[in-house]
């Protein structure tokens, strides 16, 4: 199996395929960025509000939403991501994480509004994402079934690796326990709250995230804080290796690029096509609430989290002669800050952080699932994909390091590249919510939203007259 994985990675032209990635997902972010008038800069204070502001309908609260699709964003990509990123990219990357996330959190904005607007009823909950628009604003089931098939293939099934691989080597690295045996205690966990649905993996989602990320980044800003003298210098390293003007270790400014935009996205998910799939789960009055809410989350995660391990990396020094990578690398680093039992902390939080984004990450799939085979057969296929996903906690758990990454952004950059098609096409339909709720808010009202709100919109099942629990507008 293994070998048989490797040789679809080799079989794939990285290189062409990176640079096609990254210049879509850069120009898309640009493009919707302008048409939405700088939507996550102007309305940052907003988002801030709603977050704030969150309430709970009978289903998942809008804060619910926003803790699963950040226990998915908040990961390894944050720990171990960007150790790999500069790793191989050099300190360049981290500047395009960041331009990913700025430009980015428009698409997220994008497809987000998306989901909420053609989400579909689940009982007392919702259910939606790309594969949902795909089909009910384009017409095209197809496109909407590939996409399904790729984001359970991507995040059920190899991102779960992911995260189980990064659990396994920081445990093995601060404690000696053996990697068999940490997979096998990541399994039985996963087990009992992926088995509970939507509602229990929220509950669990918004314990795991706050309780987490706070003192993760409070360390963090610590550390910021002792090394405040070596911020300009860590600066302008970033800056000057992000546009070549000194060599980079990956290769210069085309690793940097590529890399940093890769575990960026890795990261953030923006214009992925993975938060729409949490976001379509919040009860909320507007559409466009969930949209501006999920735009907060890219930058909590790159421009907080991502950029506090990236500042402990740059502060040691030990990435330019250190042979470890990933995890390992990040633990190193936090060493050297505070002392040896940094590698346990570090341990602890991203057993946790990775724990969180399997969870989220298997729901994802879940829902992709029941679009392709609606009900009963549905709910077969999810215990064979509950039963996979348990296996490739395991498989990953024991794997390279290597294979698991490689697998990761190939499978990413295919469903993020339908997802970019898809929203391009559709992106008018958010923009015209976004004015809907702007128009609103200037009117001094709590926006609410009616599929009449925007002339011609059709095939949506959650905005009509109906005031009901479940209608999917605000009581």
């Amino acid at each position: 199996m293994v070998t048989a994985l490797q040789g679809l990675v080799d079989g794939v032209n990285t290189v062409i395929w990176s640079y096609l990635l990254v210049g879509l997902l850069i120009a898309l972010g640009l493009y919707f960025t302008y048409r939405t008038g700088f939507v996550q800069f102007k309305l940052f204070r907003e988002m801030l509000r709603l977050l704030v502001n969150s309430g709970g309908g009978r289903g998942v609260s809008s804060f619910g939403a926003f803790a699963v699709g950040m226990s998915a964003r908040v990961g390894t990509g944050n720990l171990a991501g960007v150790a790999l990123a500069i790793g191989v990219g050099g300190p360049g990357a981290i500047f395009w994480m960041w331009v990913i996330a700025l430009v980015g959190a428009a698409s997220s904005f994008v497809e987000s509004t998306l989901a909420q607007i053609y989400k579909v009823r689940d009982g007392d909950t919702f259910r939606g994402g790309p594969a949902y628009y795909m089909e009910k604003a384009l017409g095209a089931r197809w496109m909407g079934i590939l996409f399904a098939v790729l984001i359970t293939l991507c995040f059920g099934l190899i991102f779960t690796a992911v995260q189980a691989n990064t659990i396994s080597l920081s445990v093995e690295s601060s404690y000696g326990v053996n990697r068999f045996v940490v997979g096998l205690a990541i399994v039985v966990l996963s087990a009992l709250v992926i088995f509970g649905g939507i509602k229990r993996i929220a509950r669990v989602s918004q314990i795991l995230v706050p309780v987490l990320a706070i003192p993760y980044v409070l360390m963090a800003l610590f550390i910021v804080v002792i090394n405040f003298t070596e911020i300009p210098r860590v600066l302008y390293l970033i800056v000057t290796s992000a546009f070549g003007l000194q060599e980079a270790i990956g290769g210069g400014f085309g690793a940097a690029i590529v890399i940093g935009v890769q575990r960026g996205l890795f990261s953030n998910e923006a214009g992925m096509g993975s938060s729409p799939n949490a976001a379509a789960t919040a009860d909320v009055s507007h559409p466009a609430k969930q949209g501006l809410i999920q735009s907060l989350g890219v930058f909590v995660d790159t421009l907080v989290i991502a950029t506090a391990t990236a500042f402990v990396i740059l502060f040691s020094g030990i990435y330019e002669s250190s042979e470890s990578d990933g995890i390992v690398l990040t633990q190193q680093a936090l060493g050297t800050q505070i002392g040896g039992w940094a590698p346990a902390f570090i341990a602890f939080a991203v057993f946790f952080f990775a724990f969180s984004s399997i969870i989220a990450n298997y729901y994802y799939g879940e829902t992709n699932i029941q679009f392709i085979f609606g009900r009963g057969e549905g709910d077969r296929t999810i215990l064979i994909y509950r039963v996979a996903v348990l296996l490739l906690i395991l498989f990953g758990s024991l794997a390279s390091i290597d294979l698991v990454w490689a697998l990761a952004d190939l499978f990413m950059g295919s469903m993020a590249l339908v997802n970019l098609i898809a929203i391009a096409l559709l992106g008018k339909i958010a923009f015209s919510a976004l004015t809907d709720y702007r128009r609103q808010r200037r009117a001094g009202k709590d926006p609410s939203f009616h599929v009449n709100n925007i002339p011609g919109l059709k095939n949506v099942e959650c905005w009509g007259d109906s005031d009901e629990p479940g209608s999917g507008r605000v009581r």
